[in-house]
């Protein structure tokens, strides 16, 4: 991993890709949707603050457990005066996630116990799906496909 001077306050967005293992194209898109920000140089380059590091690595750890970043734009606007988060952050904001987290997990046990249930088309047609259809909601109404 390359190392940058401590005395060096304005990253590249090369430095910052190589330094989080993010991609350019990826830092760029965070920027575009707001979740990090850049300042330009008079040759238009852009620089980042050294604390977007942190700011990067909070992005791909909500992004890992499945965050939307809608939702992680949202919790960094929380923050003031756009500050970097901190551990404490870190660890209110995923509290107030564990419902979402918890809620995927048990969709996904019921989705890996029942899959062999399946008919393995796709179309999930039949007349008691538990994947598509739990507690055969549309089954009571009718046969078939209904979603």
């Amino acid at each position: 991993m390359p190392q940058i001077p401590s005395e060096l306050h304005e990253l590249s967005v090369g430095q910052v890709s190589a330094r989080s293992g993010t991609a350019v194209s990826a830092l760029h898109f965070y920027e575009s949707k707001g979740l990090i920000t850049s300042t330009r140089t008079s040759g238009n380059q852009r620089r980042y603050h050294r604390d977007t590091l942190r700011r990067v690595a909070f992005i791909r750890a909500a992004q890992r457990v499945g965050i939307p970043l809608a939702t992680i734009r949202e919790a960094l606007a929380e923050l003031p005066d756009s500050r970097t988060p901190t551990r404490e952050d870190w660890a209110r904001l995923s509290e107030s996630w564990r419902s979402v987290l918890d809620d995927r997990i048990r969709q996904l046990g019921r989705l890996r116990d029942h899959l062999t249930d399946c008919i393995g088309c796709g179309c999930l047609s039949l007349e008691t799906c538990v994947l598509s259809n739990p507690g055969d909601v549309f089954g009571e109404r009718r046969t078939g496909s209904r979603l």
